[in-house]
């Protein structure tokens, strides 16, 4: 042995090599320092400029260092938690994520002293990451089909027919699908796949949702979100870019929220237009789709979930010359719809509709349609004003959000104009106090309005696997049921869940409260009277509220108990 050299330790990782004849002492010393000047990770120097086996090298570290060897061809790559790991981290520490235990990582890895790389994959996934060897011949290779397998298994959900499909608008998406990249293939038909999926399962709106160490994709379908869909977080800013595409976006705009719109051909005679909204978030931006589908929301009077009562109150008011009707209750309960079915019904040849919305969700021919555009100075107000110029019958009004459109409306509604419109309240008398809140006097509210009607929607309880429910007679008391009914066998269902239905439930119904504005209700609005004394002369006049609503169509079977405390809650 030369002078000045390094003897080397016992139970080293060079010292292994040397006992088990994979190298000579000499070559070991000059590989650490060559290894060293090219700052290259030792085990790859071994591999690659020695020609040491791979195999043999793996099990002399795995003996040196304490570390569990992993046969990487007894592994499925596509079933590794790559979605916990950046691409980009993956790649440059040629760290392989193959398992997580509560909050610990395993990345397989060759050199089990490259403790920057578990640092830094530590740090990015808020994860302790712990090594595991593997053969460094195996691992690039493995890396690679196991990101491919990634991609491939994004593109297993891809199981329809997609070659009809295509955005309606011809300047959507320019300059990108033309100019396609082979890798960016799976992104956009994964996002068609997703928008099909949404219309074929009667979702309203679709979330692409970005996490610090996951991404989902969540559909609302019968008013609850459900998640479906969990692709890769590395691909999480190529779905937002190709959605911004679709939506004719500024995709390298990502600090500001961002509206949008996409039409989109379903095969012949189709189209279906969501509305887009980004926002920025802490871990990339948030993309909603709304998805606006007339021939979906366009339904008969009768489908609607009226009790007979309340659809010969809401016929008798819609059928007047003149005055107001207004609809009330929170986003997603319906409103439009029930707007729209009047309209429907009223939509004849000798009579002239004019709508203001933002934006117009039901397209309907025979009704000259707005989209609000603020920018532009097209608001509701200016809306009314220039149907007020065009002869018009019949006029619907979004929403009445300030006084300036609620004075609008009540003025058309005098003279001689039937107004539609919504309002944002719990409940219909609540309605009464939001206009004086407006600044409407209460002698033009008197005047104006005809009906106000608040409205929910409830699930449907599957018919195929619903089951009878037996409740304790002071559960039953305490939901509003009365004595008499519970001593006559009341019989409810609860939800149970199979192959036809989501969770036991099927499709939606109206719960509604529909309150016309009767004489006294009249004399108490002059009189200054607040939402709690209206709503008390609306009972005694027989005026079932949303709760009485809901109870009804759970004694009918149509809903659960459960389903109406979860709507009509306080």
């Amino acid at each position: 042995m030369a002078t000045g050299q390094t003897i080397l330790k016992p139970s080293s990782f060079a010292w292994y090599l040397v006992c088990d004849r994979l190298i000579s002492e000499e070559r070991v010393r000059n590989a650490q320092r060559e290894a060293l000047e090219r700052r290259q990770p030792f085990v790859r120097y071994l591999v690659e400029e020695e020609h040491l086996d791979s195999g043999r090298v793996a099990l002399a570290a795995a003996n040196a260092f304490g570390v569990p060897l992993l046969d990487l061809d007894a592994v499925d790559l596509a079933d590794l938690p790559l979605n916990l790991v950046d691409e980009k981290l993956i790649r440059k520490h040629r760290a392989l994520p193959v398992f997580r235990r509560g909050n610990r990582l395993f990345l397989g890895v060759s050199d089990p002293t490259d403790y920057h790389a578990l640092e830094e994959i530590g740090f990015a996934t808020g994860l302790a990451a712990n090594a595991v060897l593997v053969e460094e011949a195996k691992l690039a290779v493995a890396i690679e089909r196991a990101i491919a397998a990634r991609d491939q298994a994004m593109l297993a959900l891809l199981d329809t027919d997609l070659d009809g499909l295509g955005v309606a608008s011809e300047d959507a998406g320019q300059g990108y699908d033309s100019e396609l990249k082979a890798s960016d293939a799976p992104i956009v038909r994964y996002v068609n796949q997703v928008l099909v999926d949404a219309i074929d399962n009667g979702a309203s709106d679709i979330h692409f949702e970005s996490y610090e160490k996951y991404c989902r994709v969540r559909f609302r379908q019968d008013g609850l979100l459900r998640e479906i869909s969990n692709p890769p977080v590395t691909i999480a800013a190529r779905l937002v870019a190709r959605l911004k595409v679709m939506s004719r976006m500024n995709i390298a705009e990502h600090r500001v929220p961002q509206d949008g719109r996409i039409k989109l051909k379903i095969g012949r005679g189709r189209e279906i237009d969501f509305r887009v909204n980004t926002l920025p978030t802490l871990y990339g931006e948030k993309v909603v789709l709304r998805i606006l589908d007339a021939a979906a929301d366009l339904v008969d009077i009768d489908h609607l979930g009226f009790e007979p009562e309340q659809k010969s109150t809401f016929l008798s008011a819609i059928q007047k010359p003149y005055g107001m009707i207004l609809v009330t209750g929170p986003t997603g309960s319906g409103k439009t719809v029930s707007l729209y079915t009047a309209l429907d019904i009223l939509n004849r040849p000798e009579v002239n509709i004019s709508t203001v919305e933002d934006p117009v969700e039901i397209q309907v021919p025979g009704i000259n349609q707005v989209n609000l555009n603020v920018k532009t100075g097209l608001t509701f107000a200016a809306a009314m004003r220039a149907f007020l110029r065009q002869d018009p019958d019949i006029l619907m009004v979004g929403e009445i959000r300030d006084p300036e459109t609620a004075e609008i409306a009540v003025k058309a509604a005098q003279t001689g104009h039937l107004v539609l419109s919504t309002l944002h309240t719990n409940d219909a008398p609540q309605s009464l106090t939001r206009l004086a809140n407006l600044g409407i006097p209460p002698y033009n509210i008197v005047s104006s309005v005809h009906l106000i009607m608040a409205q929910r929607l409830a699930r449907r309880l599957c018919p195929h696997c619903r089951e009878p429910e037996r409740l304790p007679r002071e559960a039953l008391l305490a939901a509003g049921f009365g004595s008499a009914e519970i001593e006559a066998e009341l019989t409810l269902y609860r939800a149970v869940g199979c192959e036809r239905c989501t969770n036991g439930y099927r499709g939606r119904v109206g719960i509604f409260q529909a309150m016309p504005i009767s004489g006294q209700i009249g004399r108490l609005i002059m009189e200054g009277g607040d939402a709690i004394r209206l709503a008390e002369q609306a009972r005694r006049e027989g005026v079932a509220d949303l709760r009485a609503s809901g109870l009804r169509k759970v004694r009918s079977g149509i809903t659960s108990l459960e389903e109406i405390n979860r709507v009509t809650r306080d």
